[in-house]
């Protein structure tokens, strides 16, 4: 039988807890009202899955760029079937959150593999799950009607270089997949990933940045035929430490291709901690319009977090990495992978995005606002 004074007991530790709950909650509503900054995943993540009726894709479909045109999104994908070869795929939305997947189909794959000098050592390297090596990454840039594609090619195990290939803009809407022959733009024996070209050229010319530890670096080109295969972009992919930083101590590399906007270009990157290696996280930052070398703002703390199942149960746990954003009525749309195995899609009122970052950031340079 329960007494009178364990009822008084009880109704008192359910309205701490409840107090308590409330506390919590408010808390957390608080900090999410506080920056714009943070992207809003899409309830109905993962956007895009493998699926085992396709060969080519059945074991994961991940690592999304994209591209907007005429009110349509279209976004090429890496993909690995079951012969463990990336390969890429296609997808096409509406509204750039629901994908028509009976618009899915291989859009590329390598015909035969690079070849690699005697002289120059294997390299070791894996990533996600595919072992056969293939294409893998994929950077879409529409520039001049022409869709642009930077992506890391793997040659099983003997090779990991940066490819470029382009295809007509018609031909990519129409998905007549004539890609022009794809050509090395990364020496031999070394290994580079996250390669971006600029949606515009700068000073009249071709820009690719290619680098971002322990510096920026930006290669410019009067054309991309320039890069035949013979001629490389010399790079620094070291990516020491910086001490200074707190959550993005480790920087790994740039994500989607730069967007410009009215404060300079946006660029996504990803980044971790290095005591926390295992652990994805994504940031942002304003480069210099004219000398993007130059860091403008920075976000202080990470846009997206590796937070929600599809992000940690895959082939890599802990990994969110986004090849692909687009502009679509003043949001933004960030395209990311989850865990090397699925696709997901994460946005943000755009004008707000830039606000919280011009204003939130510690600006590194005055700079000025571009006249859109």
């Amino acid at each position: 039988m329960v007494t009178l004074k364990k009822k008084k007991i009880i109704k008192k530790k359910k309205t701490k807890i409840a107090v308590k709950r409330k506390t919590v909650a408010k808390k957390i509503a608080v900090r999410k009202k506080i920056s714009s900054l943070e992207l809003k995943k899409a309830k109905h993540n993962p956007i895009i899955k493998p699926e085992s009726r396709l060969y080519w894709e059945s074991k994961a479909a991940f690592n999304p760029s994209a591209v907007y045109h005429k009110g349509k999104v279209h976004v090429i994908y890496r993909a690995i079937g079951d012969s463990d070869i990336s390969v890429l795929g296609y997808v096409k939305s509406d509204d750039g959150y629901f994908f028509d997947k009976q618009s899915k189909e291989m859009a590329f794959y390598h015909k035969g593999k690079f070849a690699t000098p005697k002289n120059v050592p294997q390299v070791i390297y894996s990533s996600g799950g595919g072992w056969g090596g293939g294409c893998e990454d994929p950077r879409l840039t529409l520039l001049e009607n022409r869709v642009y594609m930077i992506y890391t090619a793997f040659d099983g195990w003997g090779s990991v270089r940066i490819a470029l290939t382009s295809i007509s803009l018609d031909d990519f809407i129409s998905r007549r997949w004539n890609w022009k022959k794809p050509v090395l733009i990364s020496p031999p024996g070394e290994v580079h990933k996250n390669w971006v070209l600029f949606p515009e050229k700068i000073g009249g010319k071709y820009a690719i940045l290619h680098s971002f530890a322990p510096k920026i670096l930006v290669d410019y080109f009067n054309s991309l035929d320039e890069l035949n295969g013979e001629k490389f972009i010399r790079s620094n992919n070291t990516r020491p430490v910086n001490p200074d930083r707190t959550w993005d101590s480790w920087f790994r590399g740039v994500g989607p291709s730069p967007i410009k906007t009215k404060y300079g270009w946006l660029v996504i990157y990803h980044a971790m901690n290095h005591r926390n290696p295992d652990r994805y996280r994504m940031g942002a930052m304003i480069l210099d319009i004219q000398n993007p070398t130059k860091i403008l703002y920075r976000s202080s703390q990470p846009i997206l977090e590796p937070d929600e199942w599809y992000e940690n149960e895959g082939y890599k746990g802990g990994v969110v990495y986004s090849c692909g954003a687009i502009v679509k009525d003043g949001q933004l749309f960030v395209y990311y992978g989850g865990a090397d195995k699925v696709s997901c899609v994460a946005t943000a009122n755009l004008d707000d995005f830039l606000k919280e970052l011009v204003h939130s950031s510690k600006p590194v340079l005055k700079g000025k606002r571009i006249k859109e």
